[in-house]
């Protein structure tokens, strides 16, 4: 009994011993594939794009893959201290590139405090200029922080690396009639993604640009207003989803019914802060995703 005894636990050994060589050859194989440096990219770098429900107005914090941030506009007054707050919340103290796509209250309303309370790597700005108090107390805060302007013109790239690029599209020349036709017009490239910012751009604007300006995400012009999306930008944009900055129950009846119907049209699927709140869009630069968190910017009145 003591000998089949010991010949089975030698036998159990021995399966025991084969068990451990195959899992440990499977556990190898595993760490192997995994340890491809694409699939480690992909999970990891993201280009993520914060569309801020600052009511009736425009303002876009984005998280870029090689860890820079960029905001796009500011909202009207008092939005300052809530999008800083914002900002913080997601571990930055600095924006490196600030642009301000046109000299509107809505775009640039709380810019100047922006400035004043956070480090700035390089800004941009349209070259049309305002008379407005917000217009000048902007260049003041920039002139005294001894910040310079960088001119945002067609054709200049603020960001270019191998798979990520920011582009601007617009203005390629100044509209002295209509001051949202001065606009600066954005392209975001993330590997396979592409993000436009049309900022408040009529069809004319748009129209101007040459090239290609296909998108996956489109930030609809003039929050939805029907003389800044048309058929024949639609058709050339094409995007998969769009986002209407607007406020609730605003004057302007933003966004128009013409624009979500043409939405509709091309089969996009539109987002509104003024029904969703803050909308944030992320992607490793082959597939896309998006959340709603029902929230706006905390403002001071």
């Amino acid at each position: 009994m003591f000998s089949e005894r010991l010949k089975n636990r030698s036998i159990i050994k021995i399966i025991a011993i084969m068990l451990i060589c195959v899992l440990t050859l499977c556990a190898c194989n595993f760490d192997f594939d995994n340890n491809d440096n694409s699939d480690i990219e992909i999970k990891q770098d993201k280009l993520i794009v914060h569309y801020l429900d600052v009511g009736q107005g425009d303002s876009i914090f984005v998280e870029l893959p090689n860890n820079e941030t960029m905001l796009i506009d500011a909202g009207i007054t008092n939005e300052g201290e809530g999008i800083i707050n914002y900002i913080n919340s997601f571990g930055y103290n600095k924006i490196d590139y600030l642009v301000a796509t046109h000299p509107h209250a809505d775009h640039i309303g709380s810019m100047a405090y922006i400035v004043r309370h956070m480090e700035i790597g390089k800004i941009y700005m349209s070259e049309a200029v305002a008379t407005t108090n917000i217009y000048k107390k902007l260049l003041t805060t920039i002139s005294d922080k001894k910040y310079s302007i960088n001119k945002a013109v067609a054709g200049k790239k603020i960001v270019d690396e191998e798979k990520l690029s920011v582009d601007i599209l617009a203005p390629s020349k100044i509209d002295d009639e209509i001051l949202n036709n001065n606009s600066v017009v954005l392209m975001v490239t993330y590997k396979n993604i592409k993000f436009l910012f049309n900022g408040d751009a009529q069809k004319e604007e748009i129209g101007d640009i040459e090239g290609d300006i296909s998108a996956d995400v489109l930030k609809v012009g003039h929050h939805g207003s029907s003389n800044a999306t048309t058929n024949a930008m639609l058709t050339r944009i094409h995007p998969t989803y769009a986002v209407i900055s607007c406020g609730a129950g605003n004057e302007y009846n933003h966004p128009h019914t013409k624009t979500t119907d043409l939405l509709k049209q091309f089969g996009v699927t539109y987002l509104r802060t003024d029904e969703l709140g803050t909308i944030v869009f992320s992607t490793n630069g082959i597939m896309i995703d998006y959340e709603t968190n029902g929230k706006s910017i905390e403002r001071k009145e």
